[in-house]
């Protein structure tokens, strides 16, 4: 420094400016100790380095014997072409410049600095330019960074395809990207500075303002659905995410990242609602009424409330849906949910089972108050129904359970309403009735004596007797009605009257009437082998059996089997089998074609048409005991069994009376000429053995 001071001395020894510069060199030197410091002599040919402090040196690569040198002479030329313009500048405008400047050394790396040019002006010129030039290369790297971050940050927002809100931690929108705009339809500009709950649906503000104290808090990616207002006014289901924005340590404001969920919000709500209804009505499902009564339970059991479980079934709705088609059957379930979904109120709920089943879930009731709702339900149905310009009267059974006297659990409240219903059906339909805890008693028994019809035949616990037919004109008897009976070792005897009907509701009856029918066939050989001739048998076909496609096959090849005469074989059918001519009379007519014997059984109380006794092969008419049994006490049941026994003769029938128990009973039918008469009065039902010893006669 002294060896400067000393050149400076030198050079200025006459110098009025040497104290001014000395004082200035001495500040910039110990102040800027680490920068470079390169003191220029200004002249006619350039700029002449006079002194380099050792950062000047090593940063610039420059050497120490570069004193006395031009800037063109020291420096590459385009090094020295990018600094001569800056101290010309200074040399004209005498004014101290500053710039920033790179640098390559001999390393091949890259520096930055920023140089401060001071003038020295002795008598209105400059006579030397001290440069002073800080290397800011890490300076200027970490704001390169940091604006390549920047960029790279403001890249994924502003491409991002989620919306991306800023907010202060009051909710106010700083900024929002481009995807805001679009999802919300506002301009960012009509965004900005706005209050994010300016956005949000009311029912869901109190849930983000949760959302944004916790966000606060430094909770992050904390995530809710939030509705959104759009500019047009409908809502937006979002997704939305929170991210606190900190700094240093300190929660400043947040993100909210928002995603557009609306259609699959809208996905999960229909298949919620697939779920949980009837695809056909619309009505509550089974699950949902599973999910209800469990939900219903639990706060009953703390209220100690009651509340009813209601069953509905729709009378005789398979035969509509059977006769009409599916279609037209669907049509009907939609308006008789219409009906129901009438009388819904606040403290019920509708569901469907499926098929013609529905449920009520009566809330907040007792008994009288279901008995009286059910009464509603059954005056929804006083009007008849209409399709296609077509009228129909339907009817609807109902059974009750009521929580908790019949049932603490949804599975038993549901069966016991069932048991009701079933009750219901039992006795007549189109009403209602109460669960009883005797029901779950006749209900097991069905279930047992089903279970062990199922293994009668492989038992071999069925027989078939055989009542007479007394002919009132030849005194004989040479028919016989084949009619079923049952001992179970295990269950008893069990009347016809409780396990046929069962049999036909399990569609058991098909192949016990295959049975019997084979049993006859057989019994019919037996007798004729023992010189037993012109003997018939009357059989009585369920019509599920008599509609099945193979019956006619299965008699001609029982009929070939036992090598019978046709004839000798009655097939008897109820009036209700001929409620479809259009299939039954073919039948009739292939069986007629046999030489079958064709009976009408229990004439008079169903379907009776003088025109399908007209169309049909019929070669016996049987009176229904209920017109025999008060032929004597009712006049109008007398007068229809004269009727029919004249209509059977004028059509060259046979007519048979059946329930005859007493001979004043006989008598009538006698002065009535009535062809044969079976009943009591003439003979019970017998097992074969004892038919041949009291009534059959060899030829």
């Amino acid at each position: 420094m002294n060896n400067l001071i000393s050149l400076l001395a030198t050079e200025n020894q006459k110098n009025s400016s040497y104290e001014k510069m000395k004082s200035i060199i001495f500040d910039i030197i110990f102040q800027h100790i680490q920068d470079m410091v390169f003191i220029m002599k200004a002249h006619s040919s350039g700029f002449t380095y006079i002194f380099v402090n050792e950062a000047g040196l090593r940063n610039a690569g420059l050497s120490a014997n570069v004193i006395g040198m031009t800037i063109q002479e020291a420096l590459p030329l385009h090094h020295a072409h990018l600094l001569l313009p800056h101290y010309n500048e200074v040399l004209k405008e005498k004014k101290t410049l500053a710039f920033s400047s790179e640098f390559f050394p001999d390393t091949g790396d890259i520096y930055f600095g920023e140089t401060i040019l001071t003038p020295i002006i002795d008598d209105q010129e400059v006579r030397y330019i001290i440069a002073v030039t800080r290397d800011v290369t890490e300076t200027v790297k970490e704001k390169q960074e940091l604006v390549e971050s920047e960029q790279r940050f403001r890249s994924i927002v502003e491409n991002n395809m989620d919306a991306i809100f800023s907010l202060s931690l009051d909710g106010q929108i700083l900024y929002s990207n481009p995807a805001a705009s679009k999802l919300t339809g506002f301009t960012e500009k009509q965004i900005a500075y706005r209050s994010f709950y300016d956005f949000i649906a009311d029912p869901d503000i109190s849930t983000f303002r949760d959302l944004l104290v916790k966000a606060e808090a430094g909770y992050a990616l904390e995530t809710m659905d939030c509705r959104l207002i759009h500019r047009k006014g409908f809502l937006l289901t979002m997704s939305l995410k929170t991210v606190p924005i900190v700094i240093d340590e300190e929660v400043k404001g947040l993100y909210v990242i928002g995603r557009d969920v609306t259609e699959q919000a809208r996905n999960a709500e229909t298949i919620k609602f697939m779920a949980f209804h009837d695809q056909l009505t619309g009505l509550l499902n089974r699950r949902a009424l599973l999910e209800h009564l469990n939900e219903e339970i639990q706060y009953c059991k703390k209220q100690r409330n009651e509340f009813a479980l209601i069953s509905i079934d729709l009378d005789r709705f398979k035969l509509l849906n059977d006769s009409l088609g599916h279609l037209a059957g669907d049509e009907i379930l939609k308006k008789v949910a219409g009906r129901l979904i009438d009388i819904q109120n606040q403290n019920c709920r509708i569901y469907r089972q499926g098929g013609d089943e529905f449920n009520f879930l009566l809330t907040k009731t007792n008994r009288k108050g279901t008995a009286l709702f059910a009464q509603k339900i059954l005056s929804q149905f006083t009007d008849s129904f209409y399709l296609n310009s077509n009228e129909y009267y339907i009817s609807p059974s109902i059974g009750i359970s009521i929580y908790p006297n019949d049932g603490r659990d949804a599975e038993t409240l549901i069966k016991n309403a069932d048991e009701a219903l079933y009750r219901v059906k039992r006795k007549g339909k189109a009403h209602y009735q109460f669960y009883r805890s005797e029901m779950n008693a006749v209900m097991t028994n069905i279930v047992n004596l089903e279970t062990n019809l199922r293994k009668a035949i492989d038992r071999e616990e069925l027989k078939l007797y055989f009542q007479p037919q007394f002919d009132l004109r030849t005194q004989e008897t040479k028919s016989f009605e084949a009619l079923l009976r049952w001992n179970s070792p295990e269950l008893g005897n069990i009347p016809p009257g409780d396990f046929i009907p069962l049999a036909e509701d399990t569609g058991l009856i098909v192949p016990i009437g295959h049975w019997v029918i084979e049993t006859a066939c057989r019994q019919i050989r037996e007798w004729n082998d023992k010189g037993y001739k012109d003997i018939r048998v009357a059989v009585n076909i369920s019509p599920k059996q008599f509609q099945q496609p193979s019956f006619t096959k299965s008699i001609q090849a029982r009929l070939e089997k036992y090598r019978l005469h046709p004839s000798s074989l009655e097939i008897e059918i109820t009036e209700g089998a001929m409620r479809d001519t259009k299939e039954t009379i073919p039948i009739l007519k292939r069986l007629r074609e046999m030489g079958v014997t064709i009976s009408i059984d229990d004439f008079g109380t169903g379907y009776s048409s003088l025109n399908y006794l007209k169309e049909s092969p019929i070669d016996v008419l049987k009176i229904d005991q209920s017109f025999v049994r008060d032929i004597l006490i009712n006049e109008k049941n007398a007068a229809i069994t004269s009727t029919i026994i004249h209509l059977g003769q004028s059509l060259g029938m046979e007519v048979i009376a059946e329930g005859v128990e007493t001979k004043q009973q006989a008598d009538f039918l006698i002065n009535a000429n009535c062809h044969k008469v079976q009943g009591y009065y003439y003979g019970k039902p017998l097992p074969e053995y004892e038919v041949e010893s009291k009534f059959l006669k060899k030829k």
